[in-house]
């Protein structure tokens, strides 16, 4: 059996050229990735600039209080993948004494008490220090000028705000303020400021000067002194305190119940954001790039090492058998991922290993498993979480109907939803830059959703809720512990070939991310398809695993699909046993990529048309 040829028709061109491409989930962060690659700077420069477009542009999937993390190469070592980490951990106040105290059973999905110390900021400015060239006010500028005088809305924007205005006029009057002023919820298209943004990001601009609370000194001297002051200013000076000031306020969460934060001013001043060495695989003459087990990301890696054993005809996703084999592959790693995973001692190389990925291969049949099978790894006891199929909070027990349902947009299964209580999943978005001189990079920044937590006035965004990807429980690896990071879901690829970085892609959608990028890859590299055809092509996705965010249900053998996979592939699968809910034609995966070909220099970027949001732009 042959694989599946792709459509000959697409939504948009695979874009091809030689000086540089962006794509990005928002084509006004794609437009200013672009021009500042027009205007002379790297690769690095582009993406840090449209990083803080998208803090304004897309505020219910990214803020300025959330985190990333990233994976790049240089032009000086193409062949070297570098993890750029932007993921904050636990503040010190945030152990499970004090959750249990609360009287929780889970991490919150939304309220202050959820935060994780804010990393994103800090590990854009590292990159943008060791490997920019712009300026800083350089950089910013594009996001002050959106921020200070305004954007056309997006409409998921205004249905989140609406989602969620009860919660703000009830509960969180700042997020009224900012978002709802004198009660108005702005509509698509209309303009949107935020002056308290803009004010913040000057003021990091001008703590390279002297002026910052951080830096009562003589002006930098050089361009990283002046990236650094700004640095010292987030998490040393107003910055820093205004968010210690603004969690002390209690306030609702998503367990229907009031509770103050724990960060502060120490918290936000010990993080700093740091590189580190890839997870790896090599996969048909490729090699995929990740991040370590504080992530998902190696779950993609698993996933692969499992299906590299069988024929490429099991590895179609367009036919009802490659389909099956892949949903299986998924549910197994996945599993590990629950059972291993964190910010501790993961045995990855045993993960990862031809031994360990035979065995885990030896489990797929021709029928759907309904259960939750994690590995057997030598000397470790795999943790089994409670499998809840639904959960509702005890404080919220007399009924609420919100609680968990996505009320938003119509989103499809999986992808972004929100409830009116705040509780949110699978909001993120996604970045990829390369240019003329061979420097990628693959970022998906996420968190401090405008939903997330009451909105601090003085800084003109709210903190995120990364924590609830954390226990309760001891004794699990990813326990919630005070200096830990909790492990994220935001996974960028990067693809490597003959020693040189040949792409970089990604895509929003929490714990589907890397499900949908798995499918790009083995169309890209084992199919033969285009950038934008494996964009284009229908999409899947197990929920047969628990969930990342509150409040950590799982579906057993769950599979939703795209109607365009096809009536006779979905009934097959669902003869096998999967509990298929189908999705529409065009609702999962929010994919963009950038590829470069070594040898010619030609470039390529693709991006999803899905929700008519994401771009890509070049030349």
């Amino acid at each position: 059996m042959s694989f599946t040829r792709p459509e000959s028709f697409t939504t948009r061109p695979t874009l091809q050229g030689t000086f540089g491409m962006s794509a990005t989930t928002h084509w006004l962060a794609t437009g200013t990735a672009q021009a500042v690659l027009e205007r002379g700077g790297n690769a690095f420069d582009a993406a840090t600039a449209a990083a803080f477009v998208l803090h304004v542009v897309e505020p219910h999937l990214y803020g300025p209080g959330g985190d990333m993390t990233g994976v790049f190469c240089t032009a000086e070592e193409p062949g070297k993948p570098v993890v750029l980490m932007g993921q904050g951990p636990a503040p010190a106040g945030a152990t499970v004494q004090r959750f249990r105290a609360e009287g929780l059973e889970l991490v919150p999905g939304s309220g202050a008490l959820a935060a994780a110390v804010p990393g994103a900021v800090d590990a854009w400015l590292l990159l943008l220090r060791d490997h920019g060239t712009w300026e800083l006010a350089e950089v910013l500028d594009f996001a002050i000028r959106y921020a200070r005088d305004g954007h056309p809305v997006l409409a998921r924007v205004c249905s989140t705000i609406s989602a969620v205005a009860e919660l703000f006029r009830e509960h969180w009057p700042t997020s009224a303020a900012l978002w709802m002023p004198e009660g108005h919820i702005p509509v698509e298209g209309e303009l949107v400021r935020n002056p308290a943004l803009a004010r913040t990001l000057q003021k990091l601009v001008q703590a390279g000067a002297g002026l910052g609370e951080a830096f009562a000194a003589e002006p930098a001297h050089t361009r990283e002194e002046r990236i650094d002051a700004a640095r010292r200013e987030w998490g040393e000076g107003f910055v820093a305190r205004a968010v210690a000031e603004s969690v002390r306020i209690p306030h609702r969460h998503s367990s229907g119940t009031n509770h103050r934060g724990v960060m502060t001013m120490a918290d936000m001043a010990g993080f700093r954001a740091s590189y580190e060495e890839a997870a790896t695989l090599e996969f048909r003459g490729q090699t995929i790039a990740k991040t370590g087990p504080w992530g998902q990301g190696p779950a993609l890696l698993q996933t692969l090492a499992i299906l590299a054993g069988f024929d490429d005809d099991r590895l179609d996703p367009s036919t009802e058998l490659g389909a099956h084999t892949i949903l299986e592959a998924q549910k197994l790693a996945l599993a590990d991922r629950e059972a291993y995973y964190g910010d501790a001692d993961v045995p990855l190389d045993y993960l990862l290993s031809d031994e360990y990925a035979a065995s885990r291969r030896e489990l797929i049949t021709e029928n759907a498993s309904l259960e939750f099978r994690p590995g057997s790894v030598p000397g470790r006891e795999p943790y089994v979480p409670a499998l809840r199929t639904e959960y509702v909070a005890a404080a919220l027990s007399d009924g609420d109907a919100a609680v968990g349902e996505p009320t938003i947009g119509e989103p499809a299964p999986g992808e972004h939803s929100v409830a009116a209580n705040g509780e949110t999943r699978g909001d993120t978005c996604h970045i990829d830059v390369v240019d003329r001189w061979g420097n990628m990079v693959s970022a998906t920044p996420s968190g401090g959703w405008l939903q997330s937590s009451p909105a601090i006035p003085e800084l003109g965004f709210c903190l995120g809720t990364r924590l609830q990807m954390t226990w309760l429980e001891p004794g699990t690896p990813s326990t919630l512990t005070p200096g830990k990071r909790p492990r994220t879901t935001l996974t960028p690829t990067l693809v490597l070939r003959d020693g040189a970085a040949v792409s970089a892609l990604g895509s929003p959608g929490g714990d589907q991310q890397d499900q949908w990028q798995l499918l790009y890859l083995l169309r890209t590299i084992v199919g033969g398809y285009t950038p934008q055809q494996a964009i284009d092509a229908p999409a899947f996705h197990t929920t047969s695993m628990p969930g990342s965010f509150w409040p950590r249900t799982w579906e057993p053998g769950g599979a939703v699909v795209e109607d365009r996979l096809g009536d006779d592939v979905i009934a097959a699968l669902g003869r096998r046993g999967h509990r298929i809910t189908r999705a529409g034609d065009w609702t999962l995966g929010r994919l963009s990529a950038v590829v470069r070909d070594p040898r010619t220099g030609v470039l390529q970027a693709a991006a999803n048309p899905r929700g008519a949001q994401g771009y890509a732009a070049g030349r």
